[in-house]
């Protein structure tokens, strides 16, 4: 279960840098890239069983400590992109805590398969009658 946003930010460290990019003068004085660190061991909102799906599903994001990192630096303002790291980590936990459902493996009905086999036979008379008379195989 995701925890709400309000919670992650509680757990969740943020620094920030100045980004390169757009942005004039400003981006020589205003640290507005915003690093947001999820050390995932460490949050207490998570059950075993969601800790190892997360370690596992996002392990070439994880560095050694076993922390996430996630960076936004498209805005100029540190509160903008502030929100947008937290709001790529939802995302990203809800798709990576997403179990799809079981599909139990069916066979296909006797109707469809005879169905197809007649269809290509009709559209084998069908071509077969656009020959010229004489040319067969």
């Amino acid at each position: 279960m995701i925890p709400d946003k309000e919670e992650l930010v509680k757990s969740v460290l943020f620094k920030t840098s100045r980004s390169g990019g757009k942005g004039g003068q400003n981006v020589n004085k205003v640290s507005s890239k915003v690093e947001l660190i999820l050390n995932i061991e460490g949050a207490g909102f998570f059950s075993e069983e969601e800790k190892t799906l997360l370690n596992a599903r996002l392990a070439n994001r994880l560095d050694q400590e076993g922390n996430l990192h996630i960076i936004s630096q498209e805005d100029r303002s540190q509160l903008v992109n502030k929100e947008r790291t937290v709001a790529k980590l939802i995302a990203m936990l809800q798709t990576s805590l997403h179990i799809d459902k079981f599909r139990k493996p069916t066979k296909t009905p006797r109707s469809v398969i005879l169905k197809r086999k007649s269809d290509k036979q009709s559209l084998s008379v069908k071509k077969q009658s656009r020959k010229k008379p004489g040319m067969h195989d």
